[in-house]
């Protein structure tokens, strides 16, 4: 029987782990984590992260900042406040809400803020302590991954791991994680691309699939093989008259046909997403706390 990967359990569970310990951080150290958020524009997926986010921060004991700027913003001022928050001994995490104005450069304004405080692990030091194994902020969308493998107990180690697509936010790092020598890794990695005549010649060959491409549905049956371990990062929006809505939301992966082949799947929703958020608050605890040092 196919094992169903809940994200919002897990998330939840470690969200509920994380406010302890939150409140340990405070009693013995006065102490509370201060997560800085910049939004920049009226982009309204934007708007409903950065809310989730504030959300989350004031359910777990933190401390949240939250800056909105026009879309006609400079650059200038953005590094400002970036500047700002890299001082602010009560900020622990900073987040850029992404994408930005085409007027500001995004690898500028990422690179402006402290590593210590990038608990979004996207500055060029994280990637590189991430690559060669260094402590580090892991980017949050792959560290999920990796959680939901620990707590699932999946083996890893030897394993043949495809993954598919190579963004700088889910695809070069849950391909580097991987194959480091560490507890849920230590696989043998592959990474697929437009670059690939034929990507499924490899997702059948996959013992573990990692799938965050953003074409809806893509991976079928016939595209794994009978026992895999899916995880669909991928989130759409399709069409779907049979709705109320009108529209569905659907990852990577055709569900409902991979399902009875995988030996275990995230669905969409409720997969991996939940997992990114708890992942930042994570990460922000462990800035306040100095579990992670630099």
């Amino acid at each position: 029987m196919t094992q169903i990967i809940d994200g919002k359990i897990v998330a939840a569970n470690l969200k509920e782990e994380i406010k302890q310990k939150t409140e340990v951080l405070f009693k013995t150290k006065g102490i509370k984590p201060g997560l800085a958020l910049l939004l920049v524009g009226d982009d309204p997926a934007s708007k409903v992260y950065v809310a989730s986010k504030d959300k989350a921060c004031a359910a777990l004991g933190f401390n949240s900042i939250i800056m909105r700027l026009p879309d006609t913003a400079s650059e200038a001022e953005c590094l400002k406040i970036i500047n700002d928050w890299n001082n602010d001994s009560n900020v622990h995490g900073i987040l850029i809400q992404l994408p930005l104005p085409k007027q500001i450069d995004e690898q500028k304004i990422i690179k402006a803020i402290s590593p210590s405080k990038d608990v979004d692990g996207f500055h060029p030091e994280s990637v590189g302590r991430l690559v060669i194994g260094l402590p580090c902020f892991l980017p949050c969308t792959p560290h999920g991954i990796i959680e939901l493998i620990k707590r699932y107990n999946i083996e890893t180690k030897g394993k043949h791991v495809v993954v598919v697509g190579r963004s700088n936010i889910v695809g070069k790092p849950i391909s580097n994680l991987m194959y480091q020598k560490q507890p849920y890794a230590n696989a043998i990695v592959t990474i697929c691309h437009t670059g690939a005549p034929d990507i499924f010649k490899f997702t059948r060959e996959a013992d573990i699939l990692i799938v965050a491409v953003g074409v809806p549905e893509l991976i079928k049956a016939e595209h794994v093989k009978d026992g895999v371990v899916v995880f669909d990062v991928g989130i759409n929006r399709v069409a779907d008259p049979n709705s109320p809505k009108g529209s569905r939301l659907c990852g990577d992966v055709d569900y409902a046909s991979v399902l009875p082949k995988a030996s275990a799947i995230t669905p969409v929703p409720g997969g991996v997403g939940p997992m990114t958020i708890a992942m930042l608050m994570y990460n922000t605890y462990l800035s306040a706390s100095g579990e992670t040092q630099y």
